[in-house]
């Protein structure tokens, strides 16, 4: 069985957030730049459970990591 990589879409549902195309879009828009200072996971405008979930991505190497990579540099 082959499983499918979660897709920024996924990322987003998984934070809570609009997920379509065009929410992201917006999203990202609205919150860009991020300063190169401060880390994706720790940008102001997310929640604590947010803010946690996505530290765990990087922590636990998460399938999860390389979307909110793909966010990372979308923000900056």
């Amino acid at each position: 069985m082959e499983i499918q990589p979660h897709i920024l879409c996924d990322l987003f549902s998984q934070l809570g957030l609009p997920s379509n195309q065009d929410a992201i879009e917006q999203f990202i828009k609205s919150h860009r730049p991020l300063p190169d200072a401060v880390s994706v996971s720790e940008a102001r405008f997310w929640s604590k459970s947010q803010r946690d979930m996505l530290k765990q991505a990087y922590i636990q190497d998460a399938d999860w990591v390389q979307w909110v990579d793909q966010l990372n540099v979308r923000l900056r």
